[in-house]
């Protein structure tokens, strides 16, 4: 792996966070330091609503103003595109 490389979300950090929102979990950057060792949450959030057009809310919460993030109510989750490291969870759910 290059040094460039390491600067993008791995594919188990996507996958993660894909499974987590579309399970209806609220997620914070505490949230996947704890269970993925990750650190790219807000670039994963970016990369979901931008190219894939997630409809993703963001609520800031305490002193610190730590973004936590969850789908829309009512989201048709058949609907949604996925990124190719999580295409698996789309199928898992039209099953």
């Amino acid at each position: 792996m290059t040094t460039q490389d390491k600067w993008f979300s791995s594919p188990t950090q996507v996958y993660w966070c894909c499974k987590a929102l579309i399970s209806g979990r609220v997620i914070s950057h505490k949230t996947e330091i704890r269970e993925v060792k990750g650190w790219r949450l807000g670039a994963i959030i970016h990369l979901l609503k931008s190219k894939y057009h997630w409809p993703i809310l963001v609520e800031y919460k305490g002193p610190e103003c730590v973004a936590h993030y969850r789908l829309a109510p009512g989201t048709a989750i058949a609907s949604l595109e996925f990124p190719p490291s999580a295409a698996s969870l789309a199928e898992d759910d039209a099953a």
